[in-house]
């Protein structure tokens, strides 16, 4: 009896070491994974294109205007909320607010308090003319630069220094070249003088080797539409950028471009499901077919580099132009539809899509509040989930998290009959007001 007694403690104290081992070794493999990771941080090569990063443009005002700064709280609760629904990748707009710098800290402290926490940024840099969004006594001036367009890249450079963990794009501009943009377009010659110092900065060693320049814009800026913009500094700068951001909108061109919105007289005889379904699907060709437009361009000049969705997205309400007096576009059925099938086709081609965007902001058209931009959001502003999101609703991606002190919930209560009943069919094709 003794004897196997002893025997059997012994096995017991070798179990009890090798399972202290085990754990051991497990909690050394983790500790040195995350090392590993700090160590060789993750660049934009390796997070655009690929589907397990999720990227969406992301403000986080709550309010019908930018005075008020969302706080760092605010800002950490919004964090919690994208990551939970898989996105990894935010696209901001500008540095001239405290909104961008904050967005970085709240960022860093989540990543303090949990080590698995992941959120990468591409920066904005705003630029404009000179005079822009003068609307008193002085016209644009696209012949000139504004004068604070140094201290945006500069802010931008410092701010990229600072948190070159997180900050792993630099975007000159937003919607700066393309032409209707008449309060502050500029000429390609300037966002390429921006691109080229920031290039520099990569090459001296000031900015990480490793981090993108590129500039986010219309297709057409990018060489995808009419001729005129087929620039000699236009093709400077699709060789100087890293990669190209482009920006389709279908839902804009519903109005400006109706041709493939617009039913056709046969398809009359369908179900208003299956004619809002197909109207959808044309969306989504279209926006492919943008997308290839600006490949065929950049091919055609013998530059071969990615091409990313800079800005794409659709929106659930519109008083004017979209809605019902209009287009008939707007409505959270057409915008959940447009949400899947974009994120289905650029997962599966390894395109990155910053999908616009991850919370309604009413400050966009604060002089009318059913307007078409203040209704892009995934989320309302209160957090409810709109038709794209129920089904993460449902499976509790959400559980725990709230905004503005409100659960995440599903609009319309989760009532499918009841959010039908707000959608219209698109316009037959040459019918009679």
């Amino acid at each position: 009896m003794n004897i196997k007694g002893n025997i059997l403690r012994l096995v017991r104290i070798a179990l009890c070491f090798c399972i202290i081992s085990f754990v051991f070794n497990c909690n050394n493999k983790e500790k040195n994974a995350i090392a590993s990771n700090q160590k060789n941080p993750l660049s934009a090569k390796d997070i655009l294109g690929n589907p397990e990063y999720l990227a969406i443009s992301y403000g986080g005002y709550r309010k019908n205007t930018r005075d008020i700064q969302p706080t760092k709280k605010e800002l950490k609760e919004d964090m919690r909320i994208l990551s939970a629904m898989g996105v990894k990748i935010l696209r901001t707009y500008n540095v001239h607010l405290d909104q961008a710098a904050n967005l970085l800290a709240a960022i860093k402290a989540i990543k303090e308090e949990d080590q698995n926490f992941e959120m990468y940024v591409m920066l904005g840099i705003w630029i404009d003319c000179k005079n822009a969004f003068n609307w008193e006594n002085t016209e644009p001036d696209h012949n000139q630069e504004s004068e604070r367009n140094p201290i945006e890249v500069s802010t931008a450079v410092q701010l990229a220094k600072q948190y070159p963990d997180i900050v792993k794009i630099l975007s000159v501009g937003n919607e700066a070249m393309v032409k209707w943009a008449t309060a502050y377009y500029v000429h390609p010659s300037v966002i390429l003088k921006w691109v080229n110092h920031l290039q520099d900065l990569k090459a001296s060693g000031e900015l990480p080797k490793d981090l993108w320049i590129t500039s986010s814009d219309n297709f057409a800026s990018w060489g995808g539409g009419s001729t005129e913009y087929h620039v000699d500094d236009l093709n400077k700068l699709i060789n100087a950028v890293d990669y190209i951001s482009m920006h389709t909108y279908p839902m804009h061109d519903t109005h400006y471009n109706p041709n493939f919105w617009e039913i056709p007289k046969e398809s009359t005889a369908q179900s208003k499901m299956d004619i809002v379904d197909s109207a959808m699907l044309r969306s989504k060709l279209y926006a492919i077919d943008q997308y290839k437009s600006v490949k065929k361009y950049m091919k055609s000049l013998g530059i071969d580099k990615p091409i990313h969705i800079g800005e794409t997205g659709w929106s659930s309400f519109s008083s004017e132009l979209y809605g019902y007096n209009g287009s008939k576009a707007t409505d959270e059925y057409k915008e959940g539809l447009y949400y899947n099938h974009i994120r289905t086709w650029t997962n599966a081609e390894g395109i990155s899509c910053f999908y616009f965007e991850a919370f309604d902001e009413n400050w966009k058209d604060k002089t009318n509040p059913k307007g078409s931009e203040n209704h892009f959001g995934l989320f309302t502003i209160d957090g409810q989930a709109k038709y794209a999101l129920w089904d993460l609703v449902d499976q509790g991606v959400f559980e725990g998290l709230s905004r503005n002190g409100k659960t995440i919930a599903k609009t319309y209560n989760g009532d499918f009959d009841l959010l039908m009943k707000d959608v219209r069919i698109p316009k037959q094709k040459d019918a009679v007001e």
